[in-house]
């Protein structure tokens, strides 16, 4: 599971792609990293060029502060994209959870700042920036931050009970915690590019009402997609969001 290396250590790539193919940079859940997406990047394997983002502070970016505020983080993974993807070939963004609205910011930065609309944008396991719910699991105690993860059911049990392990995700699982539950978007914030958003049905921490609720953030066309599983419905569907994903994107090859 050794990415390519490249210039940027925000950047991983896992497989190798054709040369057409639509570039889908792929932003990480709340603790997450880029390995999460080693095996999307698998399946989608000789359709897309899929990269994933590093965020600071994980993996061989441990050592890196993390970010507490995701528009201060997507602004950093925004040049990141730009100077080490590049915007000439076709770009597509995928984000699960706290990585939808990562992604999301991006496309407007995209959008905004380089005047380069992605083809389309994939909002995943999250709800629309203007659903908002009380959280503050953030300012809680260690204990009750991991009965989170282990309630959402996305992190290997193994290594939530791994001392060694834990202690060094923490620190950005709760900064990345702090920096969505304090998100707000602008208000009536829109994208121009395609919008599908995926969510799982049994999803404790996203609606299908919710999900649909991206539809008020793009002015182009919407499409919602409802999966059979819960919050990493990513995983238990691999190969049916891997076809959504291709289908919709094999038309701007």
């Amino acid at each position: 599971m050794t990415p390519t290396r490249t210039e940027s250590p925000w950047i991983r790539r896992y497989q190798p792609a054709p040369a057409d193919a639509v570039t889908l940079v792929c932003f990480p859940h709340a603790g997450g990293s880029a390995t999460s997406f080693h095996p999307l990047s698998q399946a989608l394997a000789g359709r897309l060029d899929v990269v994933a983002v590093q965020y600071p502070g994980r993996q061989d970016r441990h050592r890196e502060p993390p970010f507490e505020d995701l528009h201060e983080l997507a602004d950093a993974a925004f040049e990141a994209v730009v100077e080490a993807v590049g915007t000439d070939l076709p770009l597509a963004l995928f984000g699960h959870s706290m990585g939808a609205s990562v992604a999301f910011e991006v496309a407007s930065r995209l959008e905004q700042r380089a005047g380069v609309k992605p083809v389309t944008l994939f909002v995943s396991g999250r709800r629309a920036p203007s659903r908002h719910r009380s959280e503050d699991l953030h300012r809680k105690g260690d204990d009750t931050l991991l009965r989170e993860i282990r309630a959402l059911d996305g992190t290997a049990q193994a290594a939530l009970d791994d001392e060694d392990i834990v202690r060094m995700f923490l620190p950005s699982l709760r900064a990345d915690y702090k920096a969505i539950e304090r998100y707000r978007g602008a208000p009536g914030a829109t994208v121009g590019c395609p919008v599908v958003a995926l969510t799982g049905d049994a999803d404790p921490k996203t609606t299908v009402e919710e999900a649909g609720a991206w539809q008020a953030h793009t002015t182009g066309p919407f499409d919602l997609r409802v999966f059979h599983g819960g919050h990493f419905f990513v995983s238990e569907r691999l190969d049916a969001v891997a076809q959504v994903l291709s289908r919709q994107l094999d038309r701007f090859r």
